[in-house]
């Protein structure tokens, strides 16, 4: 995402984003199925194909990019027992801590934008 915010990005195949970040084609290409399906990256198949962002970096949060790329930030499983926590209205000795770090690393994310990592406004 960082390297398709870059005004001289333009459109760029799987392999051409590869080769800017050193990451397999292969993975990059299913990252970037992700994003399309998230709405941030617009796709053109064919000869003439490939990648570009589906909106000007500035309104596109950090969070939005982790989160379709990685899924939803949010815990589901308990980090000591497995399985929900909270079950029967007990939580884990860590819940707490850990639900205070993960709503301060969303807020973050979500408070930054990808034009601030790639430093342009395009």
């Amino acid at each position: 995402m960082v390297v398709l915010a870059r005004p001289e990005a333009g459109q760029l195949t799987a392999g051409g984003i590869a080769e800017r970040t050193a990451i397999p084609a292969s993975y990059v290409a299913q990252v970037m199925g992700s994003l399309v399906r998230a709405g941030l990256v617009a796709n053109r198949r064919g000869r003439a194909g490939g990648y570009r962002l589906a909106r000007p970096p500035s309104e596109i949060s950090l969070l939005a990019v982790v989160e379709a790329a990685e899924g939803d930030l949010r815990l589901k499983t308990c980090i000591l027992r497995g399985g929900p926590c909270g079950r029967d209205g007990i939580h884990c000795d860590v819940h707490d801590a850990f639900a205070r770090a993960q709503s301060a690393a969303s807020a973050a994310l979500v408070g930054g934008s990808l034009a601030d990592v790639a430093g342009t406004e395009r």
